[in-house]
């Protein structure tokens, strides 16, 4: 596989103060690296999945893609308020307080193998949730896949014993 680190660029300070921001951006402006995390993500999980669901907002960029190369559907999580049918939802710590997620009541059937992708795995609450919503559904996390991951915010510690894999780490 290519060196995709090459394509994610440092952004000091950004948000706020103190915090290294990994853009994705140079990675989705060039056509062979985005290629190369779509393959990557989906090769494993070829015949495994029906379903895979993006997280908001990047993890839609990325699940599209990667549930068409599958042949499989797209489910979506959204923060609160942004669907417009039916709901359930799942909070998360965040470091500064925190946040919950939504998916639709009907967004997949029974029963569901479920792909979660995301474009970062940091502290592991995002993901977390997510995997919470497809549970409640009656559906099974396959695994949950990333881009990049941050490995040393033990991330995967929180994803309740759920596979996951990354195409990217830093330490």
């Amino acid at each position: 596989m290519m060196d995709l680190k090459a394509y994610i660029r440092d952004i000091p300070d950004f948000p706020k103060p103190g915090i290294l921001f990994r853009d994705i951006t140079p990675l989705l402006a060039n056509g062979e690296a985005f290629r190369a995390v779509v393959d990557g993500i989906s090769e494993p999980y070829r015949g495994r999945v029906d379903m895979v669901l993006g997280i908001e907002s990047r993890g839609f960029i990325f699940g599209a893609p990667v549930a068409y190369a599958l042949g499989s559907g797209l489910a979506v999580v959204r923060k609160p308020g942004k669907l417009p049918s039916l709901t359930f939802s799942a909070a998360y710590a965040l470091e500064y307080g925190s946040d919950s997620l939504e998916i639709h009541r009907d967004a997949f059937g029974h029963p569901c193998r479920v792909l979660i992708v995301d474009d970062l795995l940091a502290t592991g609450g995002t993901a977390s949730a997510a995997a919470q919503l497809v549970e409640r559904l009656g559906g099974e996390v396959v695994a949950c896949a990333f881009v990049i991951e941050l490995s040393a915010l033990n991330g995967r510690e929180r994803l309740r014993g759920h596979p996951a894999m990354s195409l990217i780490e830093y330490a």
